[in-house]
């Protein structure tokens, strides 16, 4: 019975099916290892290159940086490899996957960007695009586990999910404290944000769970895909609101086989500055503000300065002056100039200099035998015996003199971001910015650095003189060689047919030898934006955009001024006082009205009775809130508990031990609960964490413990939106806890 019974398992349609899956995944898998294989046999054939000239090793560098990234992308597709296959009513079944592999002109394997793949997003009953069956292939490892097929039938309607069994699945896995990308699940609404044309500004707009930031993510991937060769030199950059964020996100993109986009906060973008000092909410909503620039501004001018006394200076004996008469005008000069302010140093320093110039002429000049045979008459008003070159050199020595310098430092200082901010935020009046200097930066000075750096110029001289001492050694070097080989021509045979072959240097000119010979920089584009400042991105994705101040805008939009944009958020969620009231308001001043707005409407993470409860507890949220609407339920309706801290404990260690969990705690509480909760962490990694709200944005775990709904609203002016983020983290329970007794835990709302 149980031989017969294995036998007809083994024979059922489901069992044939896998088996049939099975073997073409084995022979993907082998074709990836072979690719593998390859590549890595290429790359270790380009570093056992040795030696060579210069020409040679760059040839080297990049082919193995090549090869190199090629095989971290066939490293990536590891897990997951084909993940779906779609029947069309004609022509043969097509495999999806994570990347394309061919057989001469026969796809083994359809990318997921691919135009052929886009039906295995979108195809409906309804509209199946020629379509007949749509498959979902599980697998653990190289094992195909089970299949999900749809065959469409055009009397069975049109539901709101791609792949329901698959989606559901999905979403009811654990989390592991990394998010997973979404590519075997994508749905039709999201497909059409992630294939929208790569120009202009897009906003995404979405409520909880409506899987915005994987759908940038996949956007990220799809753009890359599409746009390789213009993406891959300009690079794509992608924004988040915090470290923990970016690294929960970090490994969504390498498992889409893409290695080189540049992930960052605001905070990251100003090279050369870490940002770790702390400042109050109110400080930070202060420097956020636009008027910014306009104080950035007077304070620039302001170290533009002209004596308000006469300075005296004393070079060679000589007691020269200066007063403000004298350097107004090579004030004024400078300022009309249009240069930025170091820029427009040499002009003020000129024409300081030249008065200064002109009073040593005047003592030193005079010629004392001027109508004076015997020597004796040296009257004031005597003919000046120096000429323009004497001149030139008085202000030479004077440019050099320390006295004179220290008094042209003192009016019109050189000034890099960070010394002028230190001086700027230490004399101010104005108490939220008053510091003392030298006590480190904040994430929100980082955009007032880069400010500083557009008003106050770079100066690139020293750079400048570099490349050209760099250009003139490979130019010599190259011409060395050309003088080399035609001099061999001398020694070559007489014969004729020989005497007519063309030598290198007949053929090529030092200039383009020097150019061969020049260095060529073999990083990634987002390895080298990481560290230069005016780098333009072919594309930005801002993620949590809603918590940008406008001084963080303005320094966003100057790394991409294509205005080729992803912006993503939810502005139901704004929590920093100086985010976004609209998207119009953000954007305006950059694009006008030339955006546009794509709306994500289902919550396919938060469950139903955790949605509802959401409702309504903020059902007097003013504005009103408009929930996405769930499509799955956890079971579990949320609870409500009241306890001390030892209750507290008792309940989080209580929670269920599959999954990951979070307790979420007001800003003003985090230090007691952590006291109370000493075996929390804060790293995604650990099964469970404690955050506040502003650390949880963005992220999702299985269960989530909220501690003090009421005072989290009543921290803040947008507390209501904060307590909308705390309450939808969870993926099957939440349990609302109100703490009794201790600072501050009554709350109050708003």
């Amino acid at each position: 019975m149980s031989s017969l019974s294995s036998i007809s398992v083994a024979d059922s349609p489901e069992a044939r099916a896998i088996a049939e899956e099975q073997e073409h995944v084995t022979m993907l898998y082998t074709r990836l290892d072979e690719l593998r294989d390859r590549v890595r046999g290429q790359l270790t054939g380009q570093w056992s290159q040795g030696g060579g000239t210069p020409q040679a090793r760059l040839q080297r560098d990049v082919a193995a940086h090549g090869y190199a990234e090629r095989l971290a992308r066939y490293e990536a597709v590891e897990s997951g490899l084909c993940f779906g296959r779609l029947d069309p009513r004609d022509g043969g079944p097509l495999r999806i996957g994570r990347i394309g592999i061919h057989d001469t002109d026969e796809p083994l394997l359809v990318d997921w960007r691919a135009p052929a793949a886009r039906p295995f997003y979108v195809a409906t009953a309804v509209t199946p695009y020629g379509i007949v069956r749509r498959r979902h292939i599980r697998t653990r490892g190289r094992t195909v586990v089970g299949l999900d097929d749809e065959v469409f039938d055009a009397t069975a309607g049109n539901g709101p999910l791609v792949g329901e069994a698959a989606l559901i699945a999905a979403l009811d896995a654990h989390r592991t404290g990394r998010m997973r990308d979404i590519v075997e699940t994508i749905q039709a609404e999201q497909d059409r944000v992630i294939r929208s044309a790569a120009g202009g500004v897009l906003v995404v707009q979405g409520g909880p769970g409506t899987g915005k930031t994987a759908v940038a993510l996949h956007r990220a991937a799809y753009l890359l895909y599409t746009h390789r060769e213009q993406l891959s030199a300009r690079g794509v950059l992608i924004v988040g609101p915090n470290p923990m964020f970016l690294r929960y996100i970090s490994q969504v993109l390498p498992s889409l086989a893409e290695t080189g986009v540049l992930l960052a906060t605001p905070a990251d973008l100003f090279p050369g500055v870490v940002a770790t000092r702390r400042e109050t909410a109110a400080t930070a909503e202060v420097k956020g503000r636009s008027d910014m620039v306009d104080f950035l501004i007077e304070g620039v001018r302001a170290r533009q300065r002209v004596p308000e006394t006469p300075v005296e200076i004393v070079v060679d004996r000589h007691v020269l002056r200066l007063d403000r008469y004298d350097c107004e005008t090579p004030r004024r000069r400078a300022r009309e100039s249009g240069r930025l302010h170091n820029l427009a140093r040499p002009i003020f320093v000129a024409g300081v200099l030249d008065v200064l110039a002109e009073q040593v002429a005047e003592r030193i000049g005079a010629d004392p035998f001027w109508n004076d045979p015997l020597g004796e008459d040296d009257a004031p008003g005597t003919p000046n015996v120096l000429d323009e070159a004497d001149v030139a050199d008085i202000r030479g020595d004077l440019a050099g003199d320390p006295g004179v310098r220290a008094v042209l430092d003192e009016l019109w200082p050189v000034l890099t971001p960070e010394r002028f901010l230190d001086d700027l935020f230490a004399t101010t009046d104005r108490d939220e910015l008053r510091r003392e200097p030298g006590g480190g930066w904040s994430a929100a000075d980082v955009p007032l650095l880069d400010e500083a750096v557009e008003l106050l110029g770079e100066d690139d001289s020293a750079a400048r003189a570099r490349q050209a001492r760099d250009l003139r050694r490979r130019l010599d070097y190259a011409q060395g060689v050309l003088d080399i080989s035609a001099g061999s021509k001398s020694y070559e045979a007489e014969d004729d047919f020989e005497a007519e072959i063309p030598n290198v240097a007949d053929v090529i000119e030092a200039g383009v030898l020097a150019e061969r010979y020049a260095d060529r920089d073999v990083r990634t584009a987002a390895e080298r934006a990481a560290v230069d400042r005016r780098w333009a991105f072919g594309h930005v994705i801002v993620d949590e955009a809603q918590e940008l101040s406008p001084m963080a805008w303005r320094m966003l939009m100057r790394r991409c001024p294509s205005r080729s944009m992803t912006i993503v958020g939810d502005l139901a969620q704004t929590g920093a006082a100086g985010g976004a009231g609209s998207w119009g308001e953000v954007l305006s001043p950059y694009v006008s009205d030339r955006w546009r707005l794509a709306a994500l409407s289902v919550s396919y993470r938060t469950p139903a009775e955790i949605m509802a409860y959401a409702g309504r507890l903020l059902a007097d949220a003013d504005p009103p809130i408009e929930l996405p609407r769930p499509v799955r339920s956890s079971g579990a309706e949320p609870r409500e508990l009241t306890g001390d801290a030892a209750a507290l404990a008792a309940v989080v260690a209580g929670e269920p031990g599959a999954g990951s969990l979070a307790v979420i705690v007001p800003a003003g509480r985090r230090a007691e609960v952590a006291a109370a909760l000493p075996h929390l962490g804060s790293d995604l990694d650990e099964p469970a964490v404690l955050l506040t709200v502003t650390e949880a944005k963005g992220l999702e775990f299985d269960h989530v413990v909220l501690v003090d709904p009421e005072l989290i609203r009543g921290e803040s002016p947008r507390g209501v939106n904060d307590l909308y983020v705390a309450l939808t983290r969870a993926t099957r329970s939440l349990t609302v806890f109100r703490v009794t007794g201790g600072a501050g835990c009554d709350g109050g709302t708003r």
